[in-house]
């Protein structure tokens, strides 16, 4: 019998039922996939003839997909620019089912991860980025109040972008209104997601706030304590190779790497944060979600680019 036979799982319509709202830094990843036979005279580059373009979701708008993916129902929270991004991520959201409630601040460039790949392989990365006005973060709020109720479990996305302004606010919100929590942190600063249920920095992330561990040890004192300090219902460490480790009030547990060939870690992490956050909502403890995330972040990183799983993929 395989070892996944005996782990609990939510039912299909038991996750079809459950509610996601996802809020976090959004952006469009578009690739550029050509040909490279010579190198430039102009510089040592490579010259590459583009033969086809792809567009997918990217940052927060990727969480919603997987979330979407697996089976339940993900709303996306967030802002977006006035621009032809935008336009292009609505589309791809409505293409994927995923109901979005986006802020628009025309002052803002909706973001835009280019990637150029030549012979299988991200020759460059492009970036269009700015930051959202104060303005627009502020209505972001009313919009969360609005949406909060309606929702199994709240799950943030953040990217360091600047679209989480507001994020004690409203962790404080969803715990008051009984919602599961979810991070995905980023920076150096994990004061402001003090009170989630669960947050999921991967090593380096972690090591950015508390230091570079020396031993297993080390690694658990430090997390347990940087838990109790946030008053983190657990902490859910992803460890590449490592397999992943979560930190909670019963101590730990840990799993092993699930993945069978590494070949793209782009996405990864929103793939198990989504995983957690749809399992959670389905009623499953954080402890038993956490090997079925795992599977799922094993899953994705032998694919190109950001992906998502589905129920069937992951359970059957």
């Amino acid at each position: 019998m395989s070892v996944t036979a005996t782990w609990p799982r939510p039912a299909p319509e038991a996750l079809a039922a459950r509610r996601v709202l996802v809020v976090g830094d959004v952006m469009l990843d578009r690739y550029w996939h050509g040909a490279v036979d010579r190198i430039s005279p102009e510089a040592p580059v490579p010259v590459v003839r583009v033969n086809r373009e792809e567009e997918r979701l990217g940052g927060a708008a990727n969480v919603a997909l997987n979330v979407r993916a697996l089976g339940a129902q993900a709303t996306l929270l967030t802002v977006v620019g006035d621009d032809e991004p935008a336009r292009r991520l609505r589309t791809l959201l409505e293409a994927q089912d995923v109901r979005a409630v986006l802020g628009a601040d025309p002052q803002l460039r909706t973001i835009v991860k280019l990637r150029v790949i030549g012979r299988q392989q991200q020759l460059v990365r492009i970036d269009f980025e700015n930051q959202p006005t104060h303005e627009v973060l502020a209505q972001l709020l009313d919009d969360f109040v609005r949406e909060l109720p309606d929702h199994d479990a709240v799950l943030f996305s953040d990217y360091g972008k600047g679209g989480l302004a507001h994020v004690g606010r409203m962790i404080t919100m969803a715990r008051e209104a009984g919602k599961p929590v979810l991070v995905d942190p980023k920076g150096s600063d994990y004061s402001r997601y003090a009170g989630a249920d669960l947050i999921t920095p991967n090593r380096a992330e972690l090591a950015q706030v508390v230091g570079p561990w020396g031993s297993e040890h080390e690694l658990r004192e430090r997390a347990c304590a940087l838990r109790d300090r946030l008053g983190l219902a657990a902490l859910l460490l992803t460890r590449s190779e490592e397999g992943m480790t979560l930190y909670d009030a019963a101590g730990e547990r840990h799993v092993d790497a699930d993945a069978r060939e590494v070949f793209d870690v782009t996405g990864a992490g929103d793939t198990v944060i989504a995983t957690m956050a749809a399992l959670i909502a389905a009623g499953l403890p954080a402890r038993d979600a956490m090997p079925w995330a795992n599977r799922a972040g094993g899953i994705v990183v032998g694919r190109f680019g950001t992906a998502s799983v589905g129920y069937a993929e992951l359970f059957e």
